[in-house]
Formats: structure tokens, C-alpha cells, sequence
């Protein structure tokens, strides 16, 4: 398990069933492309863009008009936890590698990268002006990032993993959360913390425009506070885990995410849950309100991102064409597409299919590596003159991704038996030709 929370999962079932839930359907998948399960996600100021990061080491940069994918971000070597959309335009990267990859969208590699974390960074806020980062990290520390000069700041004080971060509404402070159950008000530039005393451990934190700080907590509440830390009411929005918050850009709503799989939307003014919005059942990691107040976003387990509309909780948009429960299904009983499991989830087989977070596989023997159009390939990759063939897929899991194109960002993984390296490039032959 990647966060800092502990899960009780005894009489789960009892305790949701007995939540005052609405009967809504689940939300439709909108956005899928990830290959692992969707950690975080953040809307541009217009909502014209989303950024999610993923378990599967990406990012990606969506348009939300018309639901595709326009970048896929590769640079970390585990787990992307957090995202942040800077007010110059540029994307930041940040995750369980820990390290933050500041990017400028269409470009390959990142335009800095900001390293001195000595664990996975799990959250990331930018300051109302634009010009620092501020990252929580599980080495205990909050680090606050000169975005001009690269240059950074440690804020030491919590004892054990450090969840959530936020900025102040004037800029002046930090706010930060963690599994020590303290939340920790810094004012700047060095300023002592105002440490204050919670009664469950922290996974997430908000700053309102009017300066209210909103936490969730492993104990399903939200709890609110002045901008100084004093108590000022708090909502049951789960019985599990809480663990991510989403404000509406107006304050009025919050949405919390559980690990339970559902969405609270809490009426913050009136502290009270307006309805709970149900998915697929799995958790939900990151959620993220458009500008006009009521879209929401939301992400997790399965990969996939979910428009709602928040007030009334129906599920915005249609299915996306070309996904199913299972991609493979056609090809039951067949050895090569058993071997090729482990590749689906960041490969398609067809150009119909919706692209994820890897290349299309279509049409794959015969084209020179990294040459498909629309994907971002690594320069190390354009470099090679590697033809695919059932020769080289072969020899591409017999000796291992790193070993055979180096510089790919390609999870390690091989296939010892000759017997399955012939099935799965036998099960490429028709798979991908069609």
C-alpha cells in the first residue's frame, strides 16, 4: 500500500450499506489511458486541460474537450503521486521516486527536475502567485521550491509521513498534514509552526478562498478549521478512509474521496454531505472540480477518470467506444494473448482502441522503433535502429527492456521460456495486423 493510512476493513461492508447513499449509477469512464491506477489529478484554470499521474509512472496531459490525450509524460522511475498545473503553463510532476519534473507542454523531457526528498513525494501545491512549489514528502518534510532559482527550503517538525500540503489563501502560509495526526501551519519565509493536535491521522488538505483549511482524515471525517487552526466543525463523510479533497473554485462544495470507493459532496457553509456519489466500487485515489463549480473529476483503482455533475450526481458523457471489461476476451484460450496480459494495460492492438499510456501496438511489424506518429518516444529510442519484427519482440523479452533499448522508460520485465517469447510473437503476427 502507497499512503500513509491504516484501512480497517472488518464490517466494511455492514458499515457502507448503512450510509445514507443516493441510488445514482456510476459515473462512465471519460478519460482511460493509464496502465496502473489514477493517484491524482488537477483542471486548468480555463478547464480546458487535465494532468493525472498514475502507478504506472506517468502523467498524462488530457483535453477536456475532447476527452484524448495530448502528452504522455515519462520521466519517473516509480509511481506518480502528485500533479500540479503552474501558473506560467508548465506541468509539475512529482512521485514515489522522489523527485518533481517540471515540464513545458509538447516537450519530451522535463525542463527541470527537482531533487533532494529522500522519500515518495506524495503531494504538491503551488503558491497563489506562481512562484514556489511546496511538496510533502514521507521522509517527513515539506520542501518549498524557488520555481525561478530551483532553490529550496526544508520544513522539518512532523515525526512520521507527511500526506497532504497547501498554501494559504495569501500566499503567507503552508499548510501541511500527516500521519502523526498533526496538522502544521507555517508562516513564511521561516517562520516556528502552529502545530495543531488532530484525532486521526491526515491523508488530505484544502485551503479555501476565504481561508478555512479543510482536512480528510483516516477516520472518514472532514474536518474544518480557521486559518490559525482552531476547530470550527467537522463531517462525517465516510466510514472509511478519506483520502483526497477536492474545493469547488466558489468554496461552496468539497468532495471527499475514500478508499471505500465513494465521493461525498459536502455543502461546506451548511457542514453537511449533499450526496454521495458511487463508482465501480474500488478507491477512489484524486478528484478535481472544473471551474463552473459543478463538474468534477474523479479517478482511481481502475485507472480510468470520471466526469459527474456534482450537484445532482448524475454521470456526465457517454461510454467510451472501444472499451471493454476485458480487451482480451476474444482471444480466450489463447497462449500468446495469456503472455500478453501483462502488456494490456498500457498497449492497445488496435487504432479504434482508446490509446493508454503506452504506444498503439497496431501495425507493429515492420515500423522502426520509436517512429509512430503522436507519441512521445525518449531521444535514446529514436536513436536506435531496431526494425520490430518477431525476431526482435523475441529478443526484447529474452534479455529484458533495459538491456535491449536502453533509455526506454519500459517497465523491466522478461519472458524466460522460449515457448511463450514464440506464443506472444505469434499472437502479435495477428493480433496487430488487423
Amino acid at each position: 500500500m502507497r499512503l500513509g493510512f491504516l484501512i480497517c476493513t472488518a464490517s466494511f461492508a455492514a458499515s457502507l450499506a448503512a450510509w445514507p447513499i443516493a441510488p445514482l449509477s456510476p459515473a462512465r469512464a471519460q478519460l482511460a489511458g493509464h496502465g496502473g491506477p489514477v493517484r491524482a489529478i488537477t483542471i486548468s484554470n480555463d478547464g480546458k486541460t487535465a494532468l493525472s499521474g498514475s502507478f504506472d509512472t506517468a502523467a498524462i496531459r488530457w483535453s477536456l474537450a475532447t476527452d484524448a490525450a495530448e502528452q504522455v509524460l515519462r520521466f519517473h522511475s516509480d509511481a506518480v503521486n502528485a500533479v500540479a498545473l503552474l501558473n506560467d503553463g508548465r506541468m509539475a510532476t512529482a512521485g514515489a521516486d522522489g523527485r518533481i519534473a517540471v515540464w513545458t507542454a509538447g516537450r519530451q523531457e522535463p525542463d527541470q527536475v527537482l531533487e533532494g526528498h529522500r522519500g515518495p513525494i506524495a503531494a504538491l501545491a503551488v503558491s497563489p502567485d506562481g512562484s514556489m512549489l511546496a511538496s510533502a514528502s514521507w521522509d517527513h518534510t515539506v520542501r518549498l521550491w524557488s520555481l525561478p532559482e530551483g532553490t529550496q527550503s526544508v520544513l522539518e517538525g512532523h515525526s512520521q509521513n507527511v500526506n497532504g500540503v497547501a498554501f494559504g489563501a495569501d500566499g503567507r502560509t503552508v499548510v501541511s498534514v500527516g500521519y502523526d495526526l498533526t496538522l502544521r501551519i507555517w508562516s513564511l519565509p521561516a517562520g516556528a509552526p502552529e502545530v495543531v493536535t488532530m484525532p486521526s491521522p491526515l491523508n488530505a488538505v484544502a485551503v479555501e478562498p476565504d481561508g478555512e483549511i479543510v482536512t480528510g482524515a483516516a477516520d472518514g471525517k472532514v474536518r474544518m478549521l480557521t486559518s490559525d487552526g482552531a476547530p470550527i466543525g467537522e463531517v462525517q463523510a465516510a466510514p472509511t478512509p478519506i483520502v483526497a479533497l477536492a474545493s469547488s473554485r466558489d468554496g461552496a462544495l468539497i468532495a471527499a474521496a475514500g478508499i471505500g470507493g465513494t465521493v461525498a459532496i459536502i455543502d461546506r457553509k451548511a457542514r453537511s454531505v449533499l450526496r454521495t456519489l458511487v463508482g465501480p466500487g474500488l478507491p477512489v485515489w484524486s478528484a478535481a472540480f472544473l471551474p463552473d463549480g459543478e463538474t468534477l473529476l474523479t479517478a482511481g483503482a481502475d485507472g480510468k477518470i470520471r466526469r459527474w455533475n456534482a450537484r445532482t450526481g448524475n454521470p456526465i458523457g457517454a461510454s467510451l467506444s472501444g472499451t471493454t471489461a476485458d480487451p482480451l476476451a476474444a482471444y480466450a484460450g489463447d497462449q500468446g494473448a495469456d503472455v500478453f496480459r501483462a502488456c494490456v494495460a498500457c498497449h492497445t492492438l488496435s487504432q479504434r482502441e482508446v490509446p493508454r499510456a503506452g504506444p498503439s501496438l497496431a501495425g507493429l511489424y515492420g515500423r522502426k522503433i520509436a517512429s509512430l506518429p503522436g507519441y512521445q518516444f525518449s531521444d535514446a529510442l529514436k536513436r536506435m535502429d531496431i526494425v520490430w519484427s518477431p525476431e526482435t519482440v523475441a529478443k526484447l523479452f529474452e534479455i529484458g527492456p533495459s538491456a535491449y533499448t536502453p533509455g526506454t522508460k519500459m517497465p523491466e520485465q522478461r519472458i524466460g521460456s522460449a515457448e511463450d517469447r514464440r506464443a506472444l510473437t505469434d499472437f502479435l503476427t495477428r493480433a496487430t495486423s488487423k
